[in-house]
């Protein structure tokens, strides 16, 4: 009896001789299946949103400044970080003067934890605030960031709100933001 595996065989086998033998082979379906595999991990891998972070020196006061001034939209925890992906904050690297004197707020963990805030800053761009920051001179709210890019996105959604700021030094870049309550929030690039 003539079956539609045999007659996709004769087809295949009519114009590339030899090879329905190998690729219908556990051989060829195993290489099939790990070709297979290595694209689905090449798509999840591109499609992951690019993750910014932040250090604060208060959680709730950054909840505040991010939700209710910037108005950003709360985002879902991206899936790679559930899968232990590790973003480098560049701590090892980084000057003692914005670290918390508090060691229990600096603590490993908090560098590579998943905890904290998640915002959307853009289509594929996440924010992830966490604690660690110390206080600025004049208790002013410290948020720390290695990034140049996340913290000129942070700039211009303070423009587009016609938030009262002030830029005190371009590079790196510095800028301070005074929220609703009249508290200084102080946004320090850090270049390790």
């Amino acid at each position: 009896m003539f079956t539609i595996d045999s007659s996709i065989s004769i087809y295949l086998g009519a114009f590339l001789p030899g090879l329905t033998d190998s690729l219908f082979s556990t051989q060829g379906i195993m290489v099939m299946l790990l070709m297979a595999y290595g694209g689905a991990m090449w798509m999840f891998l591109t499609s992951a949103p690019k993750v910014h972070t932040i250090m604060v020196s208060d959680l709730e006061v950054a909840r505040q400044f991010y939700e209710e001034l910037l108005s950003l939209p709360v985002a879902d925890i991206p899936l790679h970080y559930y899968y232990n992906y590790e973003q480098t904050i560049g701590a090892s690297a980084m000057d003692p003067l914005y670290m918390s004197t508090n060691p229990e707020l600096t603590s490993p963990s908090d560098f590579n934890s998943s905890e904290g805030l998640w915002y959307q800053l853009k289509k594929n761009i996440q924010l992830h605030i966490i604690s660690g920051a110390s206080l600025g001179e004049k208790n002013r709210q410290r948020h720390v960031c290695f990034d140049r890019d996340c913290l000129d996105e942070v700039l211009l959604r303070v423009q587009s709100r016609r938030l009262k700021y002030k830029i005190r030094r371009d590079r790196p870049l510095n800028f301070l933001v005074k929220d609703y309550r009249e508290r200084v929030i102080e946004l320090v690039e850090v270049v390790s």
